[in-house]
C-alpha cells in the first residue's frame, strides 16, 4: 500500500491554512470559533491519490487472492467441470479489469520462466490421453519478447517441448507460429508445419502473476518461475 508522505501532510497543512486566510479575508469566516462547523477538511490531491491507488492495490490483492484459492485444487484445470471453469474464468476477468501493466509486451516483466497454473486448453492438459500419459510434473512457458521467442515445455513422464516465434500485433497480443516439437526431452525433433500457429493475448501482468488468452478462447494463469531466463538466438 502507498502510504501518504511528510509532503502530503505539509500540504494538508498549508492549503488548510490558506483557505481559512481567505475565508477570513473576505469576510465568510469572522471568529473560528462561532462558524468552525461551516469549514470542510481540505483533502489535497496527493492525499486523494494516495487513497485512490492504495484501494487500487488493495482489491488487486484480494482479487489475485480469490483467483489463486479457485484454482489451488483444480490439478491446473483437470479436475474443473464447467461451472468451475465459468467461476474461474470470472475471478481473471475480475483481476484483468485491474491489470497494472498496460502495454504488457513493453514490459520487462513479461520475460522469464512462468508455470502454468491453469489452463481450459485440454490439448495441453492431455485430457483425451490416459491419466498415466498426461503431464503430471511442472508445465513452463519461457518467454523472451527481446528475441521474440517462446518455449513451451512439459516435464515428467515425457519432457516433451514446442519452440515458437513472435509476431507482436498490439501492445498485448502476439501471433505465434510454433516452430518445432521436441518429444522426450529433445531426442526426436519434429519441424512444426506452418499450420501451427495461433495468437496470445496477455491480459494481466504483475511481478508474478500473468493471465493470457488465446486465440481459441482458452485460459492460461501462470506464476513466475524464473524471471532470468531467456532463450538464446
Amino acid at each position: 500500500k502507498i502510504q501518504p508522505g511528510p509532503t502530503a501532510c505539509t500540504n494538508s497543512q498549508y492549503f488548510s491554512m490558506q483557505t481559512t486566510r481567505r475565508l477570513q479575508a473576505s469576510g465568510t469566516l469572522r471568529s473560528t470559533h462561532h462558524h468552525h462547523s461551516n469549514l470542510r477538511p481540505v483533502q489535497t490531491r496527493a492525499g486523494f491519490l494516495d487513497t485512490l491507488f492504495g484501494n487500487k492495490a488493495k482489491q488487486l490483492e484480494e482479487k489475485k487472492a480469490e483467483l489463486l484459492e479457485l484454482i489451488a485444487p483444480l490439478k491446473r484445470g483437470v479436475d474443473a467441470d464447467e461451472a468451475q471453469q465459468e467461476e474461474v474464468d470470472a475471478a481473471a476477468s475480475a483481476l484483468e479489469r485491474l491489470n497494472p501493466t498496460r502495454n504488457p509486451l513493453s514490459s520487462p516483466l513479461i520475460n522469464g520462466k512462468w508455470e502454468l497454473l491453469y489452463t481450459t486448453s485440454t490439448s495441453i492438459l492431455g485430457k483425451s490421453r490416459p491419466s498415466l500419459l498426461r503431464p503430471s510434473g511442472p508445465i513452463y512457458q519461457t518467454i523472451d519478447v527481446n528475441e521474440l521467442k517462446a518455449l513451451n515445455q512439459e516435464t515428467t513422464p515425457f519432457f516433451n517441448s514446442v519452440s515458437a516465434e513472435l509476431t507482436p500485433g498490439s501492445k498485448s497480443l502476439v501471433a505465434v507460429q510454433f516452430k518445432q516439437f521436441g518429444l522426450f526431452g529433445g531426442l526426436i525433433k519434429i519441424t512444426a508445419p506452418e499450420s501451427a500457429k495461433g495468437s496470445l493475448d496477455t491480459t494481466y501482468l504483475d511481478e508474478e502473476l500473468r493471465i493470457s488468452r488465446g486465440d481459441k478462447g482458452n485460459l492460461f494463469i501462470l506464476r513466475m518461475a524464473d524471471e532470468d531466463a531467456r532463450l538464446s538466438t
